[in-house]
């Protein structure tokens, strides 16, 4: 497990005001989104096959298949979208994952339930520097849900921007879904940054 730790004599509270400030600065922003296969039996262990990485502007930076470290049982495919013929030319486990943190490193990271890209990725991103849209009581409450509520991305994406995600038997696209997650972010942004240096 991959976690960043802060410099000798630097206290937490002076590693949260500083990654605190980068906010604002939009080459600073990152939306992941990882899907993944079943492994084990019945499918029950998660193993990484695909990763998106979005920019501020939506732009894809990264988007990779990749080949889980563990014998696929569950291609989940009505929910991640993957076949077997995508892992055909798929990257290491390893070799994608250096990719990605070489990409998540100081940067602030949104996602949806980001815990579980996280996981997949065996890494812990500093919390001062990662965004979940899944715990935002701002962004349940523009949509008109409950604020303590756990809302799917799918159903905040249609709520806030009446737009429909995740939709027909392909599976989902990390790529779509990282997007919908950068701007959903971006709609409460000011405030919750806002609150985020206050609090800090």
């Amino acid at each position: 497990m991959t976690v960043l730790r802060q410099k000798s004599g630097e206290s937490p509270r002076q590693v949260s005001l500083l990654l605190c400030s980068e906010a604002g600065n939009p080459t600073k922003y990152l939306a992941i989104d990882c899907e993944m296969v079943g492994a084990g039996p019945k499918g029950s262990i998660s193993q990484l096959a695909r990763c998106s990485i979005v920019s501020y502007d939506g732009d894809v930076i990264y988007d990779k298949f990749i080949k889980p470290s563990m014998y696929v049982t569950d291609f989940r495919t009505r929910w991640s979208g993957i076949r077997p013929r995508d892992l055909f030319k798929a990257i290491p486990f390893a070799q994608a994952r250096k990719e990605i943190l070489r990409l998540l490193m100081g940067k602030i990271v949104i996602g949806h339930a980001v815990h579980n890209d996280f996981k997949a990725l065996s890494y812990t991103h500093p919390a001062a520097l990662t965004r979940d849209t899944s715990k935002i009581p701002l962004l349940n409450l523009k949509a008109g849900f409950g604020e303590k509520e756990c809302a799917s991305l799918k159903r905040l994406t249609k709520a806030i921007f009446n737009r429909d995600i995740q939709t027909g038997r392909k599976g989902h696209s990390s790529v779509e879904d990282a997007k919908a997650t950068m701007e959903l972010y971006k709609v409460v942004e000011e405030e919750w940054e806002r609150t985020l240096a206050s609090t800090s």
